[in-house]
């Protein structure tokens, strides 16, 4: 079992887990608002104004809130017995995380500003796709939110049969501490910049991965001595 100093650290981990993922969800939300509202008004200075505060709550809040949400997670199924794989609830919410963040990088940004741009000449761009694409964003974090209560589903078949070496995979406190640091840290800088650099959130979870990968080889190592 973890130390109190190991749970709490967790705890504050979870804490920030949840509440960075409430926010992306909201900033989703509030992107659908705006959305909505610059294809239905009849000003022209309406829709521009509101499609250019959806991108502006894209890259200030919805992105740096969707990264923190990512990266405890991952780091939370990382530094725990929950593993990526071994259970079917966090595999799922695993693999939405990876879809979502792919969208939010590589489509959502580029899309807001052609919509942006659209909105001046009094053209709707990609707005439409883009609302629905926001409001299924919020969908399926609630689904996660779910998910993650629930636990629904088995372990999966790379759930190891020894689960007495799983119940005792807990990461140490500094990875703990680390976590919510880096999470102030890629906040703070997001905050001065006006957009997301995770630079300090990779490092920290590349760093735990490797020395997870090497601790396993360690205890494998011992087992079979």
């Amino acid at each position: 079992m973890a130390s109190r100093p190991v749970r709490r650290w967790r705890q504050l981990s979870v804490w920030l887990h949840v509440v960075t993922s409430v926010g992306w969800m909201a900033q989703a939300l509030a992107i659908f608002v705006l959305l909505v509202t610059s294809l239905t008004t009849e000003s022209r200075e309406v829709a521009v104004s509101a499609t250019s505060m959806a991108q502006v709550l894209d890259g200030r809040l919805l992105a740096p809130l969707a990264n923190a949400s990512a990266f405890t997670g991952f780091m939370l199924a990382a530094a725990t017995p929950w593993g990526f794989v071994r259970h079917w609830w966090v595999l799922v919410k695993f693999a939405i995380t990876l879809v979502q963040l792919y969208l939010g990088i590589f489509v959502l940004g580029g899309a807001l500003a052609e919509s942006a741009s659209a909105a001046a000449t009094g053209g709707a761009g990609p707005a439409v796709p883009l609302a629905v694409g926001s409001a299924l964003m919020a969908g399926a974090i609630a689904f996660q939110a779910w998910v993650s209560v629930a636990k629904p589903w088995s372990t999966t078949r790379w759930m190891p049969a020894d689960r007495r070496r799983v119940s005792a995979e807990t990461a140490p406190r500094w990875v703990f501490v680390a976590t919510v640091a880096g999470v102030v840290a890629d906040l703070t800088v997001a905050a001065v910049l006006g957009h997301p650099a995770p630079l300090v959130s990779l490092t920290i979870l590349a760093t735990w991965l490797v020395l997870r990968r090497r601790r396993a080889a360690v205890v494998a190592a011992g087992a079979t001595a």
